[in-house]
């Protein structure tokens, strides 16, 4: 049977052909495809965004497809529509792209409401009602988002109900200076253009997961994700505290989401077990879009990272 490393390494080998650096990025997509989540990818335009999802899907081998989300978007052009056919006087579904493996959906924050909701069904459930016939997905089946930070005109903000259901939200940075460099001298080339091949396929991702679930967690580590979970929750309802940061904490997905992304990540990196220092690194990730800022904090500039790293750094770690 094949090990995390190895599967690990084989994939980033592929992507490194056409997205150089963003490592932690790749890693955090590799543990959302073994926990079966959908990712959330923020970051400033130029970035290689999309082409990091393209690059994932083509090396994993699954069918890809990507959706541009525009204002005028409507929720048919997502998920399909019933098309009459005069030879038989039937109406038959026709699928819309959502019916891949893995869907990009590039810049979702500039879709309306309604055409983010056509996506609620699809990322929970796995299935989509077309012309009131429930239709399941394939498997397997991920949505990836992607959305910029500073752009706000002509933008419609994520409803918390959507964000918890992405497993993680993602922080797309700046590469290091050597990093831009080799860019420039490995595509500076217009002619120059990466080919990649699959080296993996969503049946062996599908199987992979039982080795994912025979990671240990303990029960002292399982109490740990409930004690940070839930510290996000008692600061939200603190309400004698002078200052209060959270309007919300995070949801029980958060909890689920930590379980199940810190087994993924021990397999990965060759363990057999979780520990307390895997959740502590995956506890932004998972809930940075999963707590609420008030207005208070945004005017301070306190963002939901640094609530976060304050809850793990309260909460008593549990002994070996």
């Amino acid at each position: 049977m094949i090990t995390g490393p190895v599967w690990s390494g084989k994939l980033r080998a592929e992507i490194a052909k056409a997205v150089i650096g963003q490592d932690a990025v790749i890693e955090r997509l590799l543990v959302a495809l073994l926990a079966n989540g959908h990712v959330l990818l923020e970051g400033m335009p130029g970035l290689a965004k999309t082409l990091l999802v393209k690059s994932l899907g083509t090396a994993l081998g699954v069918q890809f497809e990507r959706i541009q989300f525009t204002p005028d978007l409507l929720p048919s052009d997502v998920v399909g529509t019933m098309i009459f056919q005069p030879k038989t006087g039937e109406f038959t579904a026709h699928r819309g792209p959502i019916f891949a493996n893995l869907l990009l959906a590039d810049e979702i924050n500039r879709a309306p409401a309604k055409v983010q909701s056509a996506l609620l069904e699809a990322m929970q459930e796995r299935q989509v009602t077309i012309g009131g016939q429930t239709q399941p997905l394939p498997r397997p089946f991920f949505v990836m988002a992607t959305q910029n930070p500073i752009e706000q005109e002509g933008t419609y903000p994520l409803p918390e109900a959507q964000t918890d259901r992405f497993l993680f939200k993602l922080i797309v940075n700046y590469p290091s200076a050597e990093e831009e460099s080799s860019m420039m001298q490995r595509w500076g080339q217009v002619t120059q253009q990466p080919e990649l091949t699959a080296v993996s396929s969503g049946e062996e991702l599908l199987a992979l997961r039982h080795e994912v679930d025979a990671i240990h967690v303990s029960p002292a580590v399982q109490g740990y994700i409930l004690a940070l979970v839930r510290g996000t929750r008692a600061l939200a309802e603190n309400e004698g505290s002078a200052k209060k940061y959270l309007n919300f904490g995070a949801s029980p997905r958060a909890s689920l989401a930590l379980f199940q992304s810190g087994r993924a990540l021990a397999w990965l990196r060759g363990a057999d077990y979780v520990s307390p220092a895997l959740v502590q690194e995956l506890a932004p990730d998972v809930m940075r879009h999963r707590v609420g800022l008030t207005y208070e904090a945004e005017a301070e500039e306190v963002t939901s990272d640094k609530i976060i790293a304050q809850v793990v750094e309260r909460t008593p770690v549990p002994a070996k």
